[in-house]
């Protein structure tokens, strides 16, 4: 069975992890995903490390599931064949900053003129409004300007940090694809195409402000500074490793007295209620962390569960591959590139029980597809070979 998407085509001018990543998420769920290089270097994530035969990981594990086309898109015969692709496609979307597609010719009047009841979507990384509208961006920008550096930070007087990871540019992807199926969806009841616009920056916040802005919240109120965070976080030592036990309820309390074998923490007037425990959290993890170095992981994972209290091993990047879970969930896949070769990727995340997401193909070379998209377009091949003699498409 196809997946849910499938039928609908996305032309695709976005370039990094934000856009590609959202992209990636619409191909796997059947549509047909036609990405839009520039000529010569391609998505700048081409150029990254871990390669195999010449392809990255990054650009590979963003990109599948696509087609590709390099154009040169400051050439007007390259402008038009882009134009005529998104003629017969369903969304349209592009990442670069405020007033470049304009420039270009791409904007979503250029688009809409070809095809009225496209899905038109624009990611940046501030908006289009606004001083900052125009500031080149990457994903550790956001994390300043969001808040979240501070919120990793612990506290508004703490050494802010960044998060290990490009969080706001893989939320920003998330984010647009469920803006893409819902713009769909109003789409199928109206007949009609709307312009989506999305900011690095407003998905950032809107993620963090329901567990992370309370402070900020009442406007009867004045602002609170965030007091610090507990000095210890939710991850010990043990023995032989690492592990994270969380505990919310009175129950799983209680269950953590008894699996660390400390009946007294249940009469410790510090720790009598959920909101007691938070008060005085510093001491409750530090007695936590202080008996947990006593036994290995495995350990304290078998007395903690039999107790029904929340807890984890932490795991490596490698540890994580080989772990019985991953295996068991099939979170993991292998497949084969027919360039890089045998590759472990991630799946697909949503699960479709009619409709399932599958890999149906490995990230594209660099303008694999021209041709094919193009004819599929309706040029024909003396116009395909003219515009490559041109130099417009690759």
């Amino acid at each position: 069975m196809p997946g849910p998407l499938d039928g609908y085509r996305v032309i695709d001018l976005t370039s990094m992890v934000s856009g590609p990543l959202a992209t990636m998420m619409l191909g796997d769920q059947g549509a047909d995903v036609i990405k839009v290089e520039s000529l010569g270097q391609g998505d700048h994530t081409r150029t990254g490390s871990n390669r195999s035969n010449g392809l990255s990981s990054g650009f590979l594990n963003v990109n599948r599931n696509k087609r590709s086309i390099a154009v040169n898109l400051k050439d007007a015969r390259g402008r038009d064949a882009v134009i005529c692709l998104a003629a017969r496609a369903d969304v349209f979307i592009q990442n670069f900053r405020p007033g470049v597609v304009e420039r270009l010719g791409v904007g979503e009047p250029d688009i809409r003129a070809a095809n009225p009841a496209i899905v038109y979507v624009s990611i940046n990384g501030f908006g289009e409004t606004g001083p900052y509208a125009e500031k080149r961006v990457y994903d550790p920008i956001i994390q300043a300007a969001s808040g979240l550096a501070s919120v990793q930070g612990g506290s508004d007087d703490a050494r802010p940090r960044l998060v290990r990871t490009i969080l706001p540019d893989k939320l920003t992807g998330v984010t647009a694809a469920q803006a893409v199926t819902a713009a769909l969806l109003a789409r199928e009841r109206s007949g009609k195409g709307q312009h989506v616009r999305l900011s690095m920056l407003d998905a950032v916040v809107s993620f963090l402000w329901a567990s992370d802005m309370g402070g900020q919240t009442f406007l009867e109120q004045a602002p609170t500074e965030q007091r610090a965070a507990s000095f210890i976080d939710l991850i010990y030592e043990t023995k032989d490793g690492h592990m994270s036990v969380a505990v919310m309820s009175d129950r799983e309390w209680v269950g953590l007295a008894r699996a660390l074998e400390r009946p007294e923490w249940l009469e410790d007037a510090r720790f009598r209620t959920p909101a007691l425990r938070d008060e005085n959290i510093d001491d409750r993890l530090a007695l936590t962390q202080e008996v947990l170095r006593a036994r290995t992981t495995d350990e304290w994972m078998e007395r903690l569960e039999a107790e029904g209290v929340p807890c984890a091993p932490v795991l490596t990047r490698t540890a994580l591959v080989a772990h019985p879970q991953v295996a068991a969930g099939g979170t993991l896949v292998e497949v084969d590139h027919p360039v890089a070769g045998r590759m472990r990727q991630a799946r697909p995340a949503a699960r479709f029980g009619a409709t399932p997401s599958s890999i149906r193909r490995g990230a594209p070379l660099l303008g694999e597809h021209s041709e094919e998209l193009l004819a599929e377009a309706g040029l024909s091949a003396a116009e395909i070979a003219a515009l490559q003699g041109a130099g417009v498409i690759a």
